[in-house]
């Protein structure tokens, strides 16, 4: 009798302890909504205040945000990287430059939740008429992603500041990282390509306008299954 009332009391505190370590995990916060600069926004002042939308949080923790600021669309040019308890910053930034920006809210115990999505905009230059696109945009497939098929359509965005631009799109495409131009005056923003079961290949897209202003895309790759 006395060793029923042992497991019994074993048991009761082993799902007391698992009621409360699934209590006690910490659920992460909201993404954040990017307010300002608004996509592909020209900036006239180098003088911004950028804004975003407040995060919450399941366990009403107090959230810190971090800013991410930099001249690609991969973040990894980054030319400012701070933490606020604020929903907006103002930064001065260089003039004729385009830049990418993304915003992640943090709880407590510094678990990040769902990351913002990242926006361009370009900062105006004196005098200038003309502005070179933005980078490319991934669109199709997800970059380091699996593939089933034996053909696969490069997808991708762009944009320019310039509204009355025209742009044509360079695309480089190969296996592993070999890239070969495969057209050079694309006006559409996806292309077909054959592929092989076993085979990774990688691709970007250039982005050019009628003046002639270019923008490099950066490299992206994915595996055919």
């Amino acid at each position: 009798m006395k060793n029923i009332l042992i497991i019994t009391v074993l048991v009761f505190f082993s799902s007391l302890n698992i009621q409360c370590s699934k209590k006690d995990k910490n659920q992460v916060p909201t993404a954040v909504n990017l307010i300002y600069p608004t996509q592909n926004l020209l900036c006239i002042d180098t003088t911004i205040a950028f804004d975003w939308s407040e995060a919450t949080d399941p366990e009403n923790d107090v959230l810190e945000y971090n800013i991410i600021i930099a001249t690609d669309r991969d973040m990894t040019n980054v030319i400012e990287n701070k933490i606020t308890t604020s929903s907006e910053l103002t930064v001065i930034l260089e003039k004729k430059t385009a830049y990418y920006w993304k915003v992640d809210a943090l709880d407590i115990d510094n678990n990040q939740g769902t990351e913002s999505e990242i926006f361009a905009f370009y900062t105006k230059g004196e005098g200038v008429l003309n502005y070179a696109p933005f980078t490319s945009e991934l669109v199709f497939p997800e970059n380091n992603a699996q593939v089933n098929a034996t053909s696969v359509s490069l997808t991708w965005e762009a944009a320019d500041t310039n509204a009355g631009d025209t742009l044509t799109y360079e695309l480089y495409f190969g296996e592993d990282s070999s890239l070969t131009l495969m057209e050079d005056t694309l006006t559409v923003k996806s292309q077909v390509v054959v592929i092989e079961s076993g085979k990774s290949y990688s691709w970007k897209v250039n982005v050019k306008d009628q003046d002639g202003a270019k923008s490099i895309g950066q490299i992206w790759s994915f595996t055919v299954n």
